[in-house]
């Protein structure tokens, strides 16, 4: 008689127990292995993402005119000085920034050093009413470069002067709240004169203006409108190439404007002083509803 060796029922019992203890640990385990691997990933993005649209933000920011920072709480409504902006129910910042790409210049031919395409300093004893005096300053390439970003929407005879050290006010100018018709707002419309290093007045002449012996020139300003979407998942859009001291309004609907980062809960800015800082949270309901934030200051 031939013996086969067999399972005792013991045995079997004791089988079934350890394989259901298995399977139930280890079905947990996979799945908890797999939800931290989901978390990790989605985590990652939006580390990524914040941290994207502050960057871009801050970089467009740091070449701001100080002093010309505003807040509304939608795009057609009144500015307020970015340092009166508390509270998270302003979802508009708005600025106008310096022409950073002209006053870091260009070279000839490829040849260094690189020279500026306008210096910033205006000679205070060779100008006069129809003109003033930049040394250093070449504006047909100033012109050149502002219609080249601007994808020739606008010119040198766009842009205005900003004097350092000039007394200004947020409500009247800048243009925030319409035209600057004279040359007495803070900033100053102007357009190439007859020389290379001149600029010539665009709207009334130079008469009674208190002139500095340092500028900066700006050719547009810019504005991070946050668009709330539905679920607390919104939008950030940049707006560009408008000039608010000819009447130019960021709600006209021929402004440029592209979007910086969709899946936005939270958009927020203060001012100290003239050092910004910003907030930007995204969110993500992929494993449940999970937000990361990312900040910046600014100087």
């Amino acid at each position: 008689m031939k013996r086969h060796a067999a399972f005792t029922m013991l045995e079997l019992i004791f089988v079934i127990i350890i394989m259901g203890i298995i399977g139930k640990f280890g079905v947990e385990f996979v799945a908890q292995a797999y939800k931290s691997f989901i978390f990790a990933n989605v985590n990652n993005e939006l580390q990524s993402n914040s941290e994207t649209a502050v960057e871009i933000i801050a970089s467009r920011l740091q070449y701001r005119i100080k002093d010309s920072v505003i807040a509304r709480k939608s795009t057609g409504d009144t500015p307020v000085a970015i340092a009166d902006a508390s509270g998270s129910t302003f979802t508009v910042l708005e600025w106008i920034g310096y022409h950073d790409e002209g006053f870091r210049g260009s070279s000839e031919n490829n040849a260094t050093p690189y020279l500026p395409d306008w210096s910033g300093i205006i000679d205070l004893n060779g100008g006069d009413k129809d003109k003033l005096i930049s040394p250093a300053t070449d504006t047909t390439k100033i012109d050149t470069m502002i219609s080249k970003l601007s994808s020739g929407g606008s010119s040198l005879s766009n842009a205005a002067l900003y004097f350092l050290g000039a007394n200004s006010n947020i409500q009247t100018d800048y243009g925030w709240n319409g035209e600057i018709l004279n040359q007495q707002g803070a900033m100053h419309p102007i357009k190439a004169g007859a020389n290379s290093n001149e600029f010539a007045p665009r709207k009334t002449d130079f008469s009674g203006i208190d002139i500095y012996e340092y500028y900066q020139l700006a050719w547009t300003a810019y504005a991070i409108v946050y668009e709330a979407g539905t679920n607390n998942k919104g939008v950030l859009r940049l707006y560009y190439d408008y000039q608010p001291w000819d009447g130019d309004k960021l709600s006209d609907a021929t402004t440029k404007n592209t979007v910086i980062m969709e899946n936005v809960s939270t958009f927020q800015f203060m001012s100290i002083g003239s050092i910004m800082k910003i907030q930007v949270c995204t969110k993500s309901d992929l494993v449940e509803e999970y937000s990361l934030c990312k900040e910046k200051t600014i100087f």
